[in-house]
């Protein structure tokens, strides 16, 4: 008999300092698939850990029970509505399913709803509590996750990321599906063993592409490949913009059975995260700075990306910040592009208005001006209106059809504005050349991200330099009040308070 395995996506990372919670209609903007017929169809064949999840099932003949995938812009609180409307669709599948082998999951993280401070522990007390104690879990967590010991209890298989930018969602879920096809089949007994220290952030925020995540992965691999038992190591940083307990980076050590050699392996690993712990390989500059870099570019046919760090969407940002578009347009750069700037009502003003209209409109800046700036009051033309409708075809998210909602292009001046109506980082090339702009043809490309873009833009560009516009994901944590996060805490204590720390 084929092993019965319910599987679920439900995925968000939580900014605790954003005001706008997270509805229902937030995941509906982004992914949200209800049922094995909208799931399959869908997501199949995407580089997304549904489909990996789906390539596993396939291999080793499982009857798989979808129950839902759903994924929204990180952004503030999940509604309570929200949680149990979602996290209902997967008990309410285990329930109708009758008795099943395994469970696999693809959640973030790094969720924090109205009423739960660690979502994901809650998510799998209520599967628990239907399933029974014996029923193997596995779990793909983005590396930006934040885990508490409650979680590791209650979960046998954890697979994080390997890769930021996300490269690796599919590949990741193939490797916690097969593990966890192992332990239904008898042939492991898997445990987790969890190790973490007081900070916020650690591994420079889980840049891959630098040190020190480079030789904390090197160690993890070197480890796994000198014991068997070791079958997974993830190495988590943690997501800063989360004002609860277990914030911070961890280690999650899958291992084969129980042995204190493993423990050890664990804390090892977040020594080195601890003394690494001031390493930063990005430099902030200011939005001035930034406008300056760019206006005296030596432009040689590839551009200079400007990545707007603080208002970085996919952290939770509004996406609406203006000061680094200001600091553009007082430079008076010429074919550059900016985007995408979540303006809505502009949206709407601009489809309204007509292709080839110019007008003049007050544009982003809505949400909250005390980060990143007001509304600016501008006069240009448009030269694109779409559905904005795209088909990313990029690394991180290939085949997967997302949308910016009612989008314009608003060129004032020398500079395109991407004008959109759904909040999304830029990650990928469609969501500019969708709709008529084409980032390796301009002189400047700012555009709203903190790491996923280089995985796309990066390759493209002569030259990228990193802003801090004062948004809502600035890396400046004097602009935050952490009143959950456990104490004490680098970097708001002094060394002092860390002498007892291992």
């Amino acid at each position: 008999m084929p092993f019965r395995v319910l599987t679920a996506q439900f995925m968000h990372e939580t900014n605790t300092f954003a005001t706008v919670k997270t509805d229902v209609a937030a995941f509906e903007r982004i992914i949200c698939c209800r049922g094995a017929d909208e799931i399959v169809g869908h997501l199949k064949d995407t580089n997304t850990e549904t489909a990996g999840y789906i390539d596993v099932a396939e291999a080793h003949g499982w009857e798989q029970i979808h129950t839902v995938a759903a994924a929204a812009n990180p952004l503030g609180l999940v509604t309570d509505e929200t949680f149990e409307h979602f996290v209902g669709l997967m008990t309410t599948g285990l329930e109708e399913a009758g008795p099943v082998d395994g469970i696999a999951l693809a959640l973030h993280g790094a969720m924090v709803s109205e009423s739960h401070e660690d979502a994901e522990t809650e998510i799998v007390r209520r599967l628990r509590t239907i399933a029974g104690p014996d029923i193997p879990i596995c779990c793909t967590f983005d590396l930006h996750a934040n885990v508490g010991p409650d979680f590791v209890e209650m979960v046998q298989i954890v697979c994080s990321y390997l890769t930021y930018p996300h490269i690796d969602m599919r590949e990741r879920a193939r490797k916690a599906g097969d593990l966890l096809q192992r332990a239904m089949a008898g042939e492991i007994k898997p445990k987790l063993v969890y190790a973490r220290r007081p900070m916020v952030q650690g591994a420079d925020g889980g840049r891959t592409d630098v040190e020190p995540m480079i030789g904390l992965r090197a160690k993890a691999d070197a480890a796994m490949a000198s014991d068997p038992r070791l079958l997974d190591i993830s190495i988590n940083a943690g997501f800063n913009q989360s004002d609860i307990f277990d914030v911070g980076p961890s280690v999650i050590v899958t291992a084969d059975g129980d042995d204190p050699a493993f423990t050890g392996i664990a804390e090892d690993l977040m020594d080195d995260i601890w003394e690494a712990r001031h390493v930063i390989n990005n430099r902030y500059l200011r939005v001035g700075e930034a406008a300056e870099v760019a206006r005296s570019f030596n432009y040689r046919n590839r551009p200079l990306v400007i990545a707007d760090y603080a208002d970085n969407p996919g952290a939770g940002a509004y996406g609406d910040a203006t000061n680094l578009l200001a600091a553009m347009l007082d430079a008076r750069l010429d074919n550059a592009c900016f985007g995408a700037l979540y303006d809505p009502a502009a949206a709407a003003d601009l489809t309204m208005a007509g292709l080839g209209v110019r007008m003049t409109l007050h544009l982003g800046g809505k949400t909250d001006p005390a980060f990143g700036g007001p509304p600016l009051l501008l006069t240009g033309d448009i030269v694109s209106l779409t559905d904005g409708v795209t088909t990313f075809d990029g690394p991180m998210m290939a085949g997967v059809t997302k949308s910016f909602g009612p989008t314009a292009v608003f060129r004032v001046d020398g500079i395109d504005i991407l004008v959109v109506s759904n909040l999304m980082q830029i990650t990928d090339l469609q969501q500019f050349l969708a709709h008529g702009i084409d980032p390796s043809e301009k002189k400047t490309v700012a555009l709203k991200s903190m790491q996923h873009f280089r995985a796309t833009y990066e390759p493209l560009a002569e030259k990228v330099i990193v802003c801090d516009s004062g948004a809502l994901a600035t890396p400046d944590f004097t602009r935050f009040t952490f009143r959950n996060a456990r104490r004490p805490m680098f970097p708001f204590d002094p060394d002092e308070a860390f002498f007892d720390t291992p």
